[in-house]
């Protein structure tokens, strides 16, 4: 499939026809991955970006690995698979899981807020005796005895995509959360000096307070503010479940407070689409521009539709290619130095770059179905 049709199935413009054909490619070889890897020694307790600020960092690629040896069974514990965000990870890893002929069980919890129901997914993965497991943690330290416990236990734990300060895992597989706020607002800062404004006013939705990439968002939109060379002022910033509703409300807060005065409203994958609505309703679409902090399928539709002015990309798609990948040679003895963490190479989708942007690094094809669980051995 070309790097066009592939787009286009991204976007919408090809009927769901076309996702037999994608299917059969999930056994194919990914192309190799920019990334980051750092060794230590790193801050302990840290943050991957506190990692990236003492460790050493070597800029790189991350390639297939080979096929198991056996059939490795790895649990994958999501916070929720509500968003296509989600179902982008859910798709890096079955269709590499068939590829290397690992077995895997994606637990996901209820959401943000079920914190509870984590810890519970870790406990059931510790109990049923996963050679791996791979942890989204909803909480930045909340999750940290549970993973000592899995290690104690001799289970390989790895992180994918939300950080945590655990210093018990084997490996972080994520991005430079506090790069993807940056990079989000320096496209805002670009976009309003293009205008020609001279001081901007913006509101952020960046998610669930206490998620590792909310604070991300936010300490680097703060960085990426108090460097430009024009005047932003954060006006207001509501936290909140990326789920719909919620999300709604907030921007329905935030629009009656603020008004005409806001020029970009910045948000996550759930909450920058959720910020459509209010803002049309108001009939500020002309005015308030939203960004968003990362990329799904639906963003990048609603970025063809010119609704959506940007988006970085943290590359789900590929971050959840690279915690299998890992967690293999992890488990197959193959790595000599393993790094602490990896860090996967942002993207930045925008008007300029929509026709020829690499959307299978980043978003499930069209038509694709949240599948959840993968054993080679009942083919």
């Amino acid at each position: 499939m070309t790097k066009h049709s592939l787009h286009l199935a991204i976007c919408g413009a090809l009927a769901l026809s076309a996702a037999p054909a994608l299917a059969q490619q999930a056994a194919a070889k990914f192309a190799p991955i920019p990334v980051s890897s750092i060794f230590r020694p790193v801050q302990a307790n840290g943050t991957a970006d506190d990692a990236l600020a003492s460790g050493r960092v070597v800029p790189g690629v991350y390639a297939p690995a080979a096929r198991a040896s056996k059939h490795w069974r790895i649990a994958f514990l999501f916070p929720h698979t509500k968003d296509p965000y989600w179902s982008g990870c859910a798709y890096g890893v079955i269709s590499e899981a068939k590829r290397l002929g690992v077995a895997v069980d994606i637990l996901p919890a209820a959401g943000y807020d079920d914190l509870h129901g984590q810890l519970q997914k870790i406990e059931e993965a510790i109990a049923a005796r996963y050679d791996a497991i791979v942890v989204s943690p909803i909480s930045m330290t909340a999750t940290n005895s549970a993973i000592a416990k899995a290690r104690a236990a001799g289970i390989q734990v790895l992180e994918l995509a939300n950080d945590s300060r655990s210093d018990d895992l084997n490996l972080k597989v994520t991005t430079s959360l506090r790069s993807m706020g940056m990079e989000a607002t320096r496209w805002v800062i670009r976009d309003a000096q293009q205008r020609g404004l001279k001081t901007i006013n913006i509101a952020l939705l960046p998610g669930p307070l206490g998620a590792g990439w909310v604070k991300g968002e936010v300490d680097g939109t703060r960085i990426a503010a108090q460097e430009a060379p024009i005047e932003v002022n954060i006006l207001d910033i509501r936290y909140g479940d990326s789920e719909r509703g919620l999300q709604s409300q907030l921007t329905e807060r935030i629009v009656a407070r603020h008004g005409a005065r806001l020029d970009y409203i910045l948000g996550c994958t759930g909450c920058a689409p959720a910020a459509l609505g209010p803002i049309k309703a108001a009939k500020l679409d002309d005015k308030i521009r939203v960004v968003a902090f990362d990329l799904t399928s639906e963003i990048a539709q609603l970025v063809r539709t010119r609704e959506i002015y940007a988006a970085a990309d943290t590359k789900g798609v590929s971050q959840a290619r690279v915690a299998i990948n890992a967690a293999v040679n992890l488990l197959e003895g193959r790595t000599k130095e393993q790094p602490h963490t990896i860090l996967v190479k942002l993207g930045m989708l925008d008007q300029q770059n929509l026709a020829n942007y690499p959307f299978d690094t980043s978003i499930a094809p069209e038509g694709y179905r949240v599948q959840l669980s993968y054993d080679p051995s009942r083919e």
